[in-house]
């Protein structure tokens, strides 16, 4: 089934809710869309406090980073 059938058929269940419904289903959503990126930002946070630490990361002056990229 395609994302687009699967997503006509989300909507229209939508519709049938109440508005105060629709409403709180919106609050639902934006929050929980909220905290997956919270997890994500943190899990990114992580991952380069890691490279960090293992020496992954490349530190210098803005003249250095880029004579580094033009290599």
């Amino acid at each position: 089934m395609t994302s687009v059938s699967r997503l006509d058929r989300v909507l229209e269940s939508i519709e049938d809710l109440s508005v105060d419904e629709q409403e709180t289903l919106i609050d639902l959503i934006s929050h929980r869309l909220a905290e997956r990126r919270r997890s994500e930002i943190a899990a990114n946070i992580a991952q380069a406090q890691a490279e960090y630490q293992s020496g992954k990361v490349f530190c210098g002056t803005v003249t250095q980073i880029m004579d580094e990229l033009r290599k």
